[in-house]
């Protein structure tokens, strides 16, 4: 069993649409889960639907949302105040020293975060490398595993199939609450901007009733 895992995403939700049935599982076992967060996804398209959010204030409301996730899965929250889809512009270097700080504080045994390269995102791209860095940096008795998520349409070609696969229809109603804890985003990342709440459900078990990742390997 897992002593502590560490959740590296670049914006709030992506620990909702990524990773949820996964957390919702080690939480279940007692394992604690820490979430770095690194922007409050304050560029954004999606301000609810009907619109309850201008530019301006979207931040605050992603800010809200995320907490409101966080409290959902029982998990640990630290915002890390970068600029959203500014990350593949940020130093890597300075990035992964950042990260590099919370990993050797809490020592975890398992990290999860973006394949870099394969998560469509620039920000997820850039975010997955600088972790992928910070732990390359740590001493090898201390270093955790690494699952990383790919989710381009061609991972399969080029990875091959992923080393863990986890069926989270046991979470799905913890993955569902999550999902929702992002109001703002929710039905607009799903591609329907005005779901029923039942679709929406639908749309989740379908999508994205499996979990999966790969074993990145230094």
């Amino acid at each position: 069993m897992e002593s502590h895992v560490v959740v590296i995403f670049p914006h709030p939700d992506d620990e909702a649409f990524g990773a949820a049935g996964t957390i919702t599982h080690f939480r279940e076992q007692g394992v604690p889960v820490t979430y770095l967060c690194g922007t409050l996804g304050e560029m954004g398209r999606n301000m609810g639907n009907p619109t309850f959010a201008t530019r301006e204030s979207l931040p605050h409301f992603r800010k809200e949302e995320l907490i409101a996730a966080c409290d959902v899965l029982d998990i640990d929250l630290h915002m890390l105040g970068y600029r959203d889809k500014t990350l593949e512009f940020e130093s890597k270097d300075e990035i992964a020293t950042n990260l590099l700080t919370y990993l050797e504080a809490l020592e975890p045994s398992l990290v999860i975060t973006h394949y870099p390269g394969h998560a469509v995102h620039p920000d997820h791209n850039a975010f997955g490398a600088a972790t992928i860095e910070a732990i390359k940096r740590m001493e090898i008795s201390k270093r955790p595993k690494v699952w990383a998520q790919a989710i381009t349409n061609t991972r399969f070609e080029d990875l091959g199939q992923p080393d863990v696969s986890l069926d989270i229809t046991p979470y799905f109603t913890k993955k569902f609450e999550t999902i929702l804890a992002h109001q703002s985003q929710a039905a607009g990342v799903l591609g329907d901007m005005d779901p029923s709440i039942e679709k929406l459900a639908d749309i989740i078990k379908t999508k994205l009733s499996t979990e999966q990742f790969y074993t990145w390997h230094f």
